[in-house]
């Protein structure tokens, strides 16, 4: 019946409208083919060099594969495992810190009058605004000189600081989207202030506010600079992991003799993105 449907329809068509409704489809798929080749092309990439065991010029496919780097970065010297944990457990302390900001204040920012309304959000916006570097470096003086460099929460404190500005923006924005009236109606039938929030704002704002926090986690997951300046030697994450381990390469055979150990690290913190996704 669907192949007598599909000729009905077709005969029914003229020729130039079928054929141009043809060109449109094949024009639609070959954009798609060609943004996900962009997108996933890359990271096919990395999943090859992260298990290729010999892979020379010019062979356009490894000739051998194996575990033979994965052995090295999850041997006991290698501290990958370690330090993912460290990260996560970084990115996870790094979005309540956000939420816990995030949340009273995007709700101000939405539901109150605020006089310095837009000044507020940019103020939030200003280290996004900057070069990430000259921000850091002021930080890790002013953690040096009362302890919290080399500490659990020096790093969140700094991951927190480019972390806001996510929560707080998407939060004012969740907040914003919840029709007022819902409150009101929530209140004339006896609710209180808090208990209107607890169960009429919030739960309709929740799907802003867990977007906010995976955009907060994979920020946290992948920072390295603050990291690298407020927490070595102490502490340890993913991307200072990977960072170590090719920073003695300074020539170009050499970059690339350990361009699989490097991937593997990648492997697992592209993981750990997803997951959390």
């Amino acid at each position: 019946m669907s192949g007598v449907a599909t000729a009905v329809s077709r005969e029914s068509l003229p020729p130039a409208a079928w054929r141009a409704g043809l060109s449109r489809t094949l024009g639609i798929a070959i954009v798609l083919a060609l943004l996900a080749f962009v997108i996933f092309g890359p990271l096919a990439n990395l999943f090859l060099w992260a298990f290729a065991e010999k892979w020379y010029f010019p062979n356009k496919l490894p000739q051998e594969f194996g575990f033979t780097f994965w052995a090295r970065v999850f041997a006991p010297r290698g501290n990958a495992l370690a330090s993912l944990g460290t990260s996560i457990w970084i990115a996870l302390l790094t979005v309540l810190m956000s939420l816990i900001v995030a949340i009273p204040a995007g709700y101000a920012l939405a539901r109150l009058r605020l006089r310095w309304r837009s000044l507020i959000l940019l103020a939030f916006l200003l280290p996004q605004a900057v070069p990430n570097l000259p921000v850091y470096v002021n930080i890790a003086r002013v953690f040096y000189e009362i302890g919290l460099n080399g500490t659990i929460l020096g790093v969140v404190l700094v991951h927190a600081a480019h972390g806001l500005v996510l929560a707080v923006w998407i939060a004012s924005a969740a907040f914003a989207s919840v029709d007022v009236s819902l409150e009101e109606a929530a209140r004339n039938i006896g609710a209180s202030p808090w208990t209107c929030f607890r169960t009429v704002t919030l739960p309709l704002a929740a799907p802003g506010l867990i977007a906010s926090a995976i955009f907060v986690f994979l920020e946290s997951l992948d920072e390295f600079t603050g990291t690298y300046f407020v927490g070595v030697p102490d502490v340890t994450t993913l991307p200072l992991l990977m960072f170590n381990a090719v920073r003695c390469c300074v020539t170009f055979i050499s970059t690339f003799a350990a361009l699989p150990t490097f991937t593997v690290s990648a492997v697992l913190s592209t993981a750990a993105s997803v997951a959390n996704v």
